[in-house]
């Protein structure tokens, strides 16, 4: 499974952008999908991650300005960010794995080369 992320840039606090990830080659086994983010001298964090039923599960610092969607039939998950902070700013990485629990913990199987989101003014 191969995964290409896009959507990123420069944007000022309180705009929005729309991250974009679509999955390749057996992308019909991938159940789970999601987003991590990591900032310099930071760790890897879960940004938001959906299951392809719809199940959803976001950082406490995202909810509510953050919206993580999916076409299954598409094999691409889209990541709204509206209201954005310069805390924000990171590299954003789709995740995917078969199964939720494990993306969750930050150990899914296939990941995308990330796409830089930097909020400044």
């Amino acid at each position: 499974v191969q995964l290409v992320e896009s959507g990123g840039g420069l944007v000022q606090p309180g705009g929005s952008l729309k991250l974009s990830c679509v999955a390749s080659g057996s992308a019909g086994s991938i159940y789970a999908m999601g987003w991590y983010r990591q900032a310099p001298g930071k760790q890897r964090d879960l940004v938001a991650a959906i299951t392809s039923g719809g199940m959803t599960n976001y950082a406490d610092s995202v909810k509510g300005r953050f919206t993580i969607s999916r076409d299954n039939a598409k094999n691409t998950v889209y990541l709204q960010m509206n209201s954005l902070k310069p805390e924000d700013t990171a590299v954003y990485y789709c995740n995917a794995d078969r199964i939720y629990l494990r993306l969750l913990r930050g150990s899914g199987d296939y990941w995308g080369q990330g796409t830089q989101v930097t909020v400044s003014s």
